[in-house]
């Protein structure tokens, strides 16, 4: 067996050099990307002022019914999708073409999201944000966020992000493993220094220490990362693992598949949906045992023929925006599915809480987005040094 130690030690070594190597640049696009979108709607908002209305003191914002009726009537074109309501000087709803009765097409629009400002109802702008040709302040942040999720190349850029979480996942456990004396022999004696950094070394030996002891010390956040990384952009992978280790409930399995038949109108408007929304919020909440603190975001999902209502209440992890949803039919008003951050199943509480860890919005605890915002750079720290290291020993070599 101590015969073996060293083989299999080599092989790991052997292995973690060239999975690093191949996955230095997206982590590096990843780790500075991550790092902007931590502050997201702050860096938006310093590029794109006039898209923020002033806050008038004491101004209660529209509800959510209003907001989109307001919409609707700007545009008869367009219909709105979903929003989140979530601050006071800016409101973004998602709007979608209607269909053309006289064609059988959708209509026109030259945009995807309608600005209006949450106290009064009044547009503020129409922005163009997914498929994006041109590039400018408008349009940064979501060029950003393309490139965090997808490098930029759609559905497969999405998938092999997925891939690259895969295998960023299985190196964080290869690398633990090399940071671990052979042999039990005063062990923690022998692992101490794979903690620490030499600054009184040489160039090589600081660089080394740098890629080792902030990997070792936040190790449970790389992990974090690079798990949810694997949640968001490769879904089969994640959802095996975690039906195999804890009760879990998938998206297939909660939410309502589409019938095939897209219903724009239903009977019930946004402001009766909203009405019976919140009666069957409420009625929930009293049954599960949590309170509501507010309402935050609604939708229509015309491929199932429903209403999303979103509230932020006593369960959620998140703020931006909050995991507290109900569904109903939008002929009937019938309940039809509760989706909670917590509190069902392990697996699905597991999920919401990387989800709040993965976005820097954990319960809006200001300095824990600062460290994801700070992480961010230390995965740039870690990927460079490691190919500093790689391309010294081959220099050596």
């Amino acid at each position: 067996m101590n015969a073996l130690a060293p083989r299999i030690r080599r092989y790991f070594v052997w292995q973690h050099r060239w999975v690093g190597l191949a996955l230095t640049f997206f982590l590096i696009v990843i780790g500075i990307t991550g790092s902007l979108l931590a502050y997201r709607e702050e860096i938006d908002r310093l590029l794109n002022p006039d898209l923020y209305a002033r806050p008038i003191p004491g101004a209660r914002p529209l509800d959510l019914a209003t907001l989109a009726e307001r919409a609707e009537a700007i545009d008869p074109h367009a219909r709105v999708w979903y929003f989140y309501q979530t601050r006071n000087d800016h409101v973004s709803l998602r709007c979608v073409p209607r269909t053309d009765p006289a064609t059988g097409k959708p209509f026109d629009i030259d945009y995807d999201h309608l600005i209006l400002d949450p106290i009064t109802g009044r547009e503020i702008a129409r922005l163009k944000t997914y498929g994006a040709r041109s590039f400018g302040r408008r349009t940064f942040m979501s060029y950003v966020y393309d490139l965090h999720t997808s490098v930029m190349c759609g559905g497969a850029g999405w998938n092999f992000l997925g891939y690259v979480a895969v295998l960023w996942v299985l190196d964080c456990f290869v690398g633990f493993y090399l940071t671990l004396p052979i042999g039990w022999t005063q062990f923690w004696t022998r692992w101490t220094p794979a903690w620490q950094v030499r600054w009184g070394a040489t160039l090589f030996r600081r660089l080394f220490d740098l890629h080792r002891a902030p990997g070792l010390w936040l190790w449970p956040m790389l992990f974090v990362f690079a798990w949810s990384g694997v949640m968001f952009n490769c879904r089969p992978v994640y959802e095996r693992v975690t039906h195999a280790l804890f009760d879990y409930k998938s998206e297939m399995d909660e939410l309502p598949m589409p019938t095939g038949k897209v219903v724009e109108r239903p009977r019930l408007g946004w402001r009766e949906a909203l009405r019976i929304a919140e009666q069957r919020m409420e009625d929930v909440a009293g049954r599960r045992g949590f309170w509501v603190d507010r309402a935050v975001g609604f939708a229509y999902i015309a491929e199932v023929g429903m209403y999303n209502y979103t509230v932020l209440s006593s369960l959620d992890f998140r703020r931006s925006p909050p995991g507290t949803d109900i569904m109903i039919d939008g002929n009937t008003g019938e309940l039809k599915a509760v989706m909670l951050p917590r509190g069902e199943h392990a697996g699905n509480t597991i999920g919401n809480l990387l989800w709040g860890l993965h976005y820097g919005d954990l319960y809006g605890w200001s300095l824990y987005r600062l460290f994801v915002a700070v992480f961010g750079w230390v995965v740039v720290l870690l990927s460079l040094t490691g190919v500093y290291i790689w391309w010294r020993k081959r220099r050596r070599a």
